[in-house]
């Protein structure tokens, strides 16, 4: 890995994110208008949003990145981009590395927005600091691109990268505890949820949600989700090919 060749990388990845004023607003608005929407759906009974109003800010911004770093990626390769980028001097690592730091920045941005609109206007009642939550939320987005990054290698068009949203992600979204908490799932599902990334996704969130520090299993949580960007990373740049079959 070269950190100029990332670097370059990620500088040319935002560069056609400013082109592509269409997929920023997808970025940035889409999770703050499904939260939004959730809030109105319970505008009468404010105690349920308090309580699914937290997990949802991990999943909105990890569907949404997912979704668009797996064809974005998909595009790079069925067109050919990718081919004539690995005529240089440059290692799938920096290309994965590049990607997802141009989405990190991106994800910042998503965070900002939807953490104020969600505790400043729709009025959800945290515990926490809401800088903590913001920090989860950029790192459940980074989850979510890193995530989108690594189903692109198994991909050959578009549209089977679009197929890998519901295989990957419905099954963290059923299992993660937005609808039944973790601890009430039966033991098989609840060894499941235990090696998936959304699970420690939404425990940091909730965790925050209640007041507890970074010091606490609260950034244990952070730490694993973390941990599953990396790990999402390194297999992607094992197992992306140059060009589609």
């Amino acid at each position: 890995m070269t950190p100029r060749v990332t670097l370059a990388v990620a500088a040319r990845v935002i560069t056609q994110l400013r082109r592509d004023p269409r997929t920023v607003a997808l970025l940035i608005a889409l999770p703050t208008v499904f939260v939004t929407l959730m809030w109105w759906m319970f505008h009468d009974n404010p105690a349920v949003f308090d309580q699914i109003g937290g997990p949802l800010l991990a999943i909105f911004p990890s569907i949404v990145m997912f979704v668009v770093t797996a064809v974005t990626t998909l595009r790079e390769r069925s067109g050919g981009t990718l081919s004539r980028l690995f005529t240089m001097p440059m290692a799938k690592l920096d290309f994965l590395l590049g990607y997802a730091l141009a989405f990190a920045l991106v994800a910042v941005v998503q965070a900002v927005v939807l953490v104020s609109i969600t505790l400043y206007l729709l009025g959800l009642d945290i515990q926490g600091a809401a800088w903590q939550l913001g920090v989860v939320a950029v790192l459940d987005g980074v989850l979510g691109a890193a995530l989108g990054l690594l189903s692109s290698a198994f991909a050959a068009t578009e549209f089977q990268a679009v197929q890998m949203m519901p295989a990957i992600m419905i099954p963290q979204i059923l299992l993660c505890g937005l609808f039944v908490p973790r601890s009430g799932l039966p033991s098989v599902l609840h060894a499941v949820s235990d090696v998936l990334p959304l699970s420690y996704a939404v425990d940091a969130v909730l965790g925050v949600a209640k007041g507890n520090g970074f010091t606490t299993t609260t950034g244990a949580d952070a730490l694993v989700v973390f941990a599953f960007i990396v790990a999402a990373l390194a297999l992607g740049a094992a197992t992306l090919r140059r060009r589609t079959a």
